[in-house]
């Protein structure tokens, strides 16, 4: 699947944390309905190993993070977001957390706040689907700045319909973005790939006729 076959990205990032204040107190119901097998699936793939440095970019809600810190006791994990109601609604949800070994910051994916090589893994899940196509090489150039050598990063997106059941999602992004949070399907890998990244794999789920990209690559 080509970059031509996504659609382009009609919501503005300037617009990004209003929206997604605004869905903040609902967004979980429709994560849980559409999106959580995919989710599933990359926190397998992510395999987060007892006592490694693992980041999150845009934790959002928390519904990944809290499995993140419970894999990792001896460790640290780091939630990143750049809207501050979601970060307080993953502050809520750790409040119950067994340990304190992680942290949440408010930072933008662009410009990650960390130094070169110190994450072995990164998590990120329903961002890139909301960037403009030409931002994903830069982006994904941030997240192999962070991790080690021999570091991996999985990435979870709505991804390109195949199949008439599934496109009534990017028809609702194409008749009113902030209906999906400016969410729209898009192909990660070959971006993956140009950043860097290392046996880059791709995995397709679909829930509820919602088509989720998993997409795997290594320092």
């Amino acid at each position: 699947m080509q970059h031509d076959s996504m659609q382009p990205a009609r919501m503005p990032q300037s617009a990004v944390p209003y929206v997604y204040t605004a869905i903040a107190p609902t967004h979980d119901w429709l994560a849980v309905l559409v999106e959580a097998k995919a989710r599933a699936f990359g926190l397998q793939q992510l395999a987060v190993q007892n006592g490694e440095h693992v980041l999150e970019v845009a934790v959002g809600t928390g519904l990944s993070f809290t499995e993140l810190v419970s894999a990792n006791p001896d460790g640290w994990t780091e939630g990143l977001d750049r809207t501050p109601a979601m970060l307080r609604q993953t502050a809520r949800r750790m409040q119950t957390a067994p340990h304190q070994r992680f942290g949440l910051r408010l930072g933008d994916a662009y410009a990650l706040p960390y130094p070169d090589n110190t994450f072995d893994a990164v998590l990120n899940s329903y961002m890139f689907d909301m960037l403009p196509v030409a931002d994903f090489t830069t982006v994904l150039r941030e997240f192999r700045r962070v991790l080690k050598p021999g570091g991996r990063c999985v990435c979870i997106n709505m991804t390109v319909p195949t199949h008439w059941t599934e496109r009534l999602w990017d028809t609702l992004y194409a008749l009113f973005p902030p209906l999906l949070g400016g969410c729209r399907g898009i192909t990660l890998a070959p971006s993956m790939r140009k950043a860097g990244f290392a046996d880059v794999r791709r995995t397709r789920i679909v829930q509820r006729t919602f088509p989720s990209e998993i997409v795997v690559g290594f320092c």
